[in-house]
Parts: C-alpha cells; structure tokens; sequence
C-alpha cells in the first residue's frame, strides 16, 4: 500500500507517518527528511537546499523528483511507501503518477491533514526548541504555509478526482488524529 499525508509545514505529517509506519509495516519516504540529510552530509545539493530553504522556498520539482525515483525503483519499498509532505503541487502530482505507473505502483489513499496557521505557528514554536531545526522560526513558518496553501488547491483537486482524498482534523491530539488515519487505511485495506 502506497499512501500520501499532507498538510502544512508543522502539521505533524512527521509525527504521523511514524505511527502508520509501524502500524502497518511501511516507510516513511520524508521528502523533508531526505532534503535535510543532504544537507547535513554537506552535499553540493545539500547547500543549494539550504540557501532555498533558508530563504523560506521549497526545493524544485526536479531535485525532489529524483530523489523520489531513486526510492519508487528500488524493490524493497514496493507498494510500501507512505509519502510525507509529497506532492507539493500539481506538478509534482503528476510527476508522482507517471513515476509510480512506470514502476507498476499506485497510490491507495492520500491523507490531508487540515491545520490553522495559528495552530502551525504553536507547533513550529514547540518544534523548534525540541529538534533545533534551523527552518523552525515564525517568520519562515508563516511564509511557508501561505506558499503551501497557495500550492496546494490544484493537488488537493487532483486527488479529489482520483476519490482518493481523505481529510483528517490536524487539529485534534496526537493519538486522535492516529486513531482517524488508522480507520481510513484499515478501510482500505479490508
């Protein structure tokens, strides 16, 4: 099973892909998290990353779309990737669609987790004195959500045709919103 959760930067993707990975024996394939490593081994890719992140942008199509393809042709995560915060837009969307029909794959629910900015800003607040993100400030976090929000409608539309879109309250406790999705993808599954 091949699923996507999105939402907002801080809508707790992370937090929830990790419980539906071990839940159902998946992988979690963070786009953020994969960004954030090219960034830590110190890459030429990863300070390309850095200067757009730092500037509150999200990386290109492309960048992530290889880094997405190198995962989707590798046997061992067949039909068992839970994509975080990918798509980010139509494009990528589509990118997605061709890549996993090219690997014989196909997503079985996409799950939009629905988030106030005021809520993000909490969360972001929380995040940053926990995990020492360096994209963890107000400023950031409020230009990202309006870029994602702006981005997003054309996804969330795309989906919607494909009956596979889901929306969960991300507004509700850790193990609520765990206990939404669990519901949503036994579902399927059964």
């Amino acid at each position: 099973m091949n699923i996507v959760i999105f939402g907002p930067p801080g809508a707790g993707k992370g937090t929830q892909s990790n419980l539906i990975v071990k839940k159902f024996n998946l992988h979690q394939l963070s786009t953020g998290e994969l960004l954030r490593k090219e960034i830590k081994d110190k890459t030429k890719l990863g300070q390309e990353i850095t200067s757009i992140i730092n500037d509150g942008n999200l990386v290109s199509d492309e960048i992530v779309g290889n880094i997405i393809e190198k995962y989707l042709s590798d046997k061992t995560y067949n039909s068992r990737l839970i994509f975080d915060g990918y798509p980010r837009n139509l494009i990528q969307a589509k990118n997605l669609d061709r890549l996993l029909n090219k690997y014989n794959q196909k997503i079985h629910v996409v799950l939009k987790l629905s988030v106030s900015l005021e809520t993000i800003k909490k969360r972001i607040s929380e995040r940053k004195n926990l995990e020492k993100r360096t994209d963890d400030n107000e400023k950031t976090a409020i230009k990202r959500f309006l870029n994602y929000e702006q981005n997003i409608q054309p996804v969330i539309d795309f989906y919607k045709q494909s009956n596979l879109l889901k929306v969960v309250n991300g507004e509700t406790s850790i193990s609520e919103i765990s206990n939404e999705i669990s519901g949503l993808i036994e579902g399927i599954k059964g």
